[in-house]
């Protein structure tokens, strides 16, 4: 803050375990990583290097140094672990997330099937050596998971060893807990909420309608995921009330008659 001004939501400090925001990297370059280090790492805690572009960013021992040094946590999207496991390669994967010294890894079945009992058991073998994590819901149109299944599989993966439990939205946000023109399956949303505590999900919301109702849902301290880079900052002022969207969220009802 660079001046105190009264009723601003209190943030938790990293490393948070609630409150975190994932930075979505589909391709900066380091000038860029640095520069977005130097604005929004204050406001960061993951970043993820999106789909597959791992394997075909350059530098990437070169970057993956920045966002540490800054104190992120980077790791490699799920679809790049589904690429492995599909091809029967998660060995392969494993030596790959060692080479590049990635501590947190997403085990995913967004784009592939893998059997429940097939994924709770990678989730428990990464477990072991990595935080993990896992990330439910389906990128395919048109596959259906009835609410009560994303509750069951959010609950054995967290039981498996999962660190946080991903909620599938895709970096449009139109699928997953969105429907397809953006808005919430708040059903959906709900459901889960009840059954799974809210400091155990990350819920994708690159758009900013989603961004506002997840703050005002849960408050300034929900996990939210694949942001893009520059709208960190301003995601962060959404949460602390510094945007008309969420402007009274945190006044007194003293202040509440002055609404437009």
């Amino acid at each position: 803050m660079n001046f105190d001004i009264p009723f601003i939501p209190e943030r938790t400090s990293p490393p948070r375990e609630s409150g975190l925001t994932m930075m979505m990297d589909k391709g900066l370059s380091l000038k860029e990583a640095e520069h977005f280090c130097e604005s929004s790492a204050d406001f960061t805690d993951l970043v993820k290097f999106g789909f597959g572009t791992a394997l075909i960013t350059k530098n990437l021992h070169e970057k993956i140094r920045i966002y540490r040094e800054a104190g992120l946590e980077p790791y490699f999207g799920g679809t790049l672990f589904e690429m492995f496991a599909v091809r029967n390669q998660l060995d392969d994967y494993m030596r790959f997330t060692d080479e590049y010294n990635i501590d947190t890894v997403e085990v995913s079945d967004g784009s592939m099937k893998i059997e429940p009992e097939d994924k709770l058991e990678m989730i428990r073998k990464f477990a072991a050596r990595k935080k993990v994590l896992s990330e439910v819901g389906t990128k395919i149109k048109g596959v259906h998971l009835a609410n009560e299944e994303w509750v069951r599989h959010m609950k054995t993966e967290l039981a498996a060893g999962a660190w946080k439990v991903i909620a599938e939205a895709r970096e449009s946000g139109t699928i997953g807990i969105y429907d397809a023109d953006g808005s919430a399956n708040r059903s959906l949303i709900d459901d889960i909420m009840k059954e799974v505590s809210v400091n155990d999900v990350i819920w994708e919301a690159p758009l900013k309608a989603q961004q506002v109702m997840f703050i005002q849902l849960v408050g300034a301290n929900v996990n939210l995921g694949n942001i893009a880079p520059n709208e960190v900052v301003a995601m962060e002022a959404l949460r602390c009330g510094m945007r008309g969207d969420t402007f009274f969220d945190y006044l007194p009802d003293e202040y509440q008659d002055r609404r437009q």
